[in-house]
């Protein structure tokens, strides 16, 4: 006779009744999570548990049987087909209470596999036949949709830089001709940029081929391939080779002024401020993205953006103030001054460090008297005032500080301000 150590209720359609406590026997749950097993496994111990439980405990690094507490001899796992169908049964019996059936798991990819697909897809990469690297890797993204531990496998066995090297192929012949399986490798790129597993992100240097290839997408028509293509250049780490493509600039243009989803346009705006802020060229690259009306398109962003497509924007725009053309045209824009103020200490400590970097080289460029007092009756002198007071960064209150001080000697000046209040400590 089984422990009651765990009951399950299931509650009677079309009434409030609720059938009797079920009793899910002992040897069907983990000794880890003590869940029903889903997947059975048993370790050279001899102990059963879930797969995923004991996967997790391994990979966590510990090597000992959780159960016996004795030194694993090998870290192999082996299914459990014979409690797996015990536990089946005891589900179908048991349907009347509302206890579904498990699935027969798939059994996971193994190192071996993926390693070999990796070797034909490489030789079909070099015969530059398609159907084959479309067919292997189609083969992969199956793998990939079925489990987590899939996923670990494929990180872990160099899938990454084998799928960049065929890319990188195919995009080198012709990227009408082959648009098939770039498109296709482009969606697993992606996948594997975005998980934890392993460390894709820091591998990402793709070649000059393959940056054009990516590039070439975001001005395509199917706006999968539109986004996948963003997301891989936001993480791309050569973004000195990035800004050196032909039509970089105007195909982040088209993202921004078509946006296809939070994810795209946030990682539009990430890639545009690396190339605003970091390249040799940034100033060619800024002052073309003025002329082609981003700073139009960073204020609107600002006005109803989320927190985080905000605080980009505004970074942006930080760096566009750094060229001639970009600080000319932003202080011709008469929202720039109220829309930029309004979000300071309102988005995030590093949105107001952009803002206030922004206000500055608005402000002390000139130091005209009317853009001074506008500045104070939008309120920006109380706000930088609380910005010294939550605290900010060094840089940020080195700023904020020469700002009060600068504005302190048009604050009498500006009739929405409390002359009451004494700041003669500002030296001006």
């Amino acid at each position: 006779m089984f422990r009651r150590t765990h009951k399950a209720k299931e509650q009677l359609s079309g009434g409030d009744l609720t059938v009797e406590e079920i009793t899910i026997p002992t040897h069907f749950r983990c000794p880890v999570s003590l869940d029903l097993m889903k997947d059975p496994v048993t370790l050279s111990t001899g102990i059963t548990y879930d797969r995923v439980s004991i996967e997790k405990w391994i990979e966590s690094g510990n090597k000992t049987c959780p159960v016996t507490n004795q030194k694993l001899s090998s870290f192999e796992i082996t299914p459990n087909h014979t409690i797996r169908k015990m536990i089946q049964n005891w589900c179908v019996e048991n349907i009347s209470y509302g206890i579904e059936r498990i699935p027969t798991p798939r059994i996971p990819v193994s190192s071996y596999e993926v390693s070999e697909i990796c070797t034909r897809l490489l030789s079909g990469c070099r015969n530059l036949d398609e159907k084959k690297c479309v067919e292997f890797v189609g083969k992969i993204k199956v793998w990939w949709r079925e489990s987590e531990r899939n996923k670990r496998v494929i990180v872990g066995n160099g899938v990454f830089s084998v799928l960049a090297t065929v890319f990188d192929s195919f995009s080198c012949v012709s990227f009408e001709k082959h648009v098939v399986i770039l498109e296709e490798i482009l969606e697993i790129l992606t996948w594997m940029v975005m998980t934890p597993f392993g460390d894709s992100k820091s591998r990402l240097c793709l070649s000059s081929n393959s940056l054009s290839c990516l590039v070439w997408f975001l001005d395509g028509k199917d706006l999968g391939a539109r986004q996948n293509a963003v997301l891989l250049l936001k993480e791309t780490m050569n973004v000195e080779e990035l800004s050196k493509v032909e039509g970089v600039v105007e195909g982040l243009i088209k993202i921004i002024k078509e946006p296809i989803g939070s994810s795209a346009t946030k990682a539009c705006l990430i890639t545009i401020f690396k190339l605003v802020s970091s390249t040799k060229n940034r100033v060619e690259i800024g002052e073309k993205f003025v002329e082609l009306g981003l700073v139009s398109f960073l204020l609107e962003t600002i006005v109803d953006g989320e927190k985080g497509i905000c605080e980009k924007a505004l970074g942006v725009l930080d760096c566009l103030c750094d060229f001639k053309k970009g600080i000319e045209v932003i202080k011709m824009n008469d929202l720039t001054l109220p829309l930029v103020i309004k979000k300071l200490l309102r988005v995030s400590p590093l949105a107001s460090s952009f803002v206030v970097g922004i206000v500055r080289k608005i402000l002390c460029e000139k130091k005209e008297e009317r853009v001074l007092i506008e500045a104070i009756q939008l309120g920006a002198f109380q706000k930088l005032l609380v910005m010294l007071q939550v605290g900010c960064e060094e840089k940020t209150k080195e700023n904020t500080t020469e700002l009060l001080k600068l504005l302190n000697g048009y604050r009498s000046k500006a009739e929405c301000v409390d002359s009451s209040l004494d700041f003669k400590y500002l030296k001006n």
